[in-house]
């Protein structure tokens, strides 16, 4: 029978110089599962084992390419960005999964990693036998330009602070003109935008007064990776532009789903999941009235949706 801590991990080495930091938890004859962590950049703890039994999931986890054990770190060199894509994450999801000799498996993703299940999914739809998503993004165009230009009209004062920190000229996208400084090579323009950055991400993470930073944005070099990542990955759409993530549900309609997401996500407005839910036939929407983008009770439902798809034939 495995304990909570049966873990085994390694370094799987993929295109582009890459090395990727995976685990596997639980069961190893248990249901194959996957958690994709958030960010992008903010690299896998331990705390998404609470998800799973470990006496029925064999849970497979990675630090995505750039971040958390991974090597080497987007934050390094940022002339390396153009290789961390999505599609390139994407093969090193399938590496891993050859790697591990993983026929199909459940998907669990939080934020960030709700965007890249669903892309996952759409490129490999026979591989993904159910898939769970909380605090639910496709990161469209439109979901950027939401989270950092029409939020103004909820914090004014605090994105005046956000887009003068952006030095964006007239005209010029807050994101676009943030993506230059954190790719500069003077390290003190990309520092400062990582700490303005990392600001704005405290101030429209929740809309509950007394919310409190991130204790990660405390660490210069933490700062720096989590905003070098999220920049490159909303500025460029995570390089989903086309249909995007709602133009391609018909590669996933029959896929059992659940989405569970807290109405009061300022950063991640319900009309994401509620349009997914919309155009996928064979998902359930959970819809938290008293969360944000994160909480105790939409951990709750991930948990026991998860539970439920453990049951079903692997």
């Amino acid at each position: 029978m495995p304990t909570e801590e049966t873990v085994t991990s390694g370094y799987l080495n993929v295109d582009d110089g890459n090395e990727i930091y995976w685990e596997c938890w639980g069961n190893p004859t248990g249901k194959p599962a996957l958690f994709l962590h958030g960010g992008p950049g903010s690299g896998i703890g331990t705390h998404h084992r609470s998800y799973f039994d470990p006496a029925e999931y064999l849970v497979v986890s990675l630090d995505q390419r750039g971040c958390g054990r991974s090597r080497p770190l987007a934050s390094e060199d940022p002339a390396g960005l153009p290789t961390n894509t999505t599609q390139a994450i994407i093969r090193d999801i399938e590496a891993l999964r050859e790697h591990l000799s993983v026929d199909a498996w459940l998907i669990v993703g939080l934020s960030w990693g709700t965007t890249l299940a669903l892309a996952y999914a759409q490129a490999h739809s026979s591989r993904v036998t159910e898939i769970v998503l909380g605090a639910v993004t496709t990161t469209s165009r439109a979901e950027v330009r939401w989270i950092t230009e029409d939020l103004r009209r909820v914090f004014p004062r605090e994105w005046e602070r956000f887009a003068h920190a952006s030095g964006a000229r007239e005209g010029e996208r807050v994101i676009d003109a943030y993506y230059e400084r954190i790719t500069s090579p003077n390290d003190e323009v990309r520092a400062a935008a990582a700490q303005a950055w990392c600001d704005w991400e405290d101030v429209h993470v929740s809309l509950d007064p007394s919310s409190k930073p991130d204790p990660r944005y405390e660490n210069p070099q933490t700062r720096l990776l989590l905003a070098t990542l999220v920049i490159h990955y909303w500025k460029h759409s995570a390089f989903l532009d086309g249909p995007g993530i709602l133009g391609a549900m018909e590669r996933i309609e029959d896929i059992p789903a659940m989405l569970v997401h807290g109405r009061l996500d300022v950063s991640s407005t319900l009309s994401v999941p509620w349009d997914l839910h919309k155009a996928w036939p064979a998902s359930r929407l959970t819809i938290v009235d008293d969360e944000g983008h994160y909480g105790a009770a939409i951990h709750k439902a991930m948990k026991s949706a998860v539970a439920q798809f453990a049951s079903l034939a692997q």
